[in-house]
């Protein structure tokens, strides 16, 4: 599945806008600002790219870290982390292999105290949301969880709740520090927060 470079969501142009963002983009209206390119070599596809690469790296880094701060054991488990830069090689490529390998989620963690293991996918919304529609088709990973990382809050929703219907967004009460699943010190998840706030707030 391809994502928008802007926010994120289902877009059926690898490296491209979804039609939100491009039609806000016509509108003046784009939820997220990417930067000039400032005369650089990078086509203004390949820039937005980058930025979407670069963020969504920013948010999978905070998540790992909360965890680890939180005394889980974490491993990366993408195949872009088996092997470095088949993600590049992969880009424009359409196939059920190719598909399969980019929706391979970001971690797995195990809590230490009752052992259980858990598959992590990391997104970063800007407005907060994640709804069915912004899952791959036919995601196989439906015991996954999906940690939203916005500018103001950290939230988190399986993949079997988003196929229920149900879904994050800027008023949801769906906040990490609320899953029973997980063993967590709300102090130290409200202290990531902050972080994503200094992080993101400009985007």
């Amino acid at each position: 599945m391809a994502e928008c470079s802007a926010c994120g969501s289902y877009t059926k142009y690898n490296g491209g806008l979804c039609s939100k963002c491009f039609t806000g983009q016509l509108d003046g209206k784009s939820e997220v600002s990417v930067p000039s390119a400032n005369n650089s070599g990078l086509s203004e596809r390949d820039r937005n790219f980058r930025y979407g690469m670069i963020k969504g790296r920013i948010a999978e880094t905070l998540i790992q870290e909360l965890f680890l701060s939180l005394g889980y054991n974490v491993f990366r488990y993408g195949m872009e982390n088996t092997i470095p830069g088949i993600m590049e090689l992969l880009k424009g490529v359409r196939s059920d292999v190719a598909e399969d390998i980019k929706r391979m989620p970001d971690f797995v963690i195990q809590n230490p105290n009752t052992k259980d293991v858990h598959f992590i996918e990391v997104k970063f919304r800007a407005n907060g949301c994640f709804s069915q529609k912004d899952l791959a088709k036919n995601y196989p990973y439906t015991n996954a969880y999906i940690v939203l990382v916005s500018k103001k809050h950290i939230k988190c929703i399986t993949v079997e709740e988003l196929l229920e219907g149900k879904e994050i967004h800027e008023k949801s009460n769906n906040y990490l520090g609320s899953r029973k699943e997980f063993d967590v010190d709300k102090e130290i998840i409200i202290e990531f927060c902050k972080f994503a706030i200094q992080f993101f707030e400009s985007v």
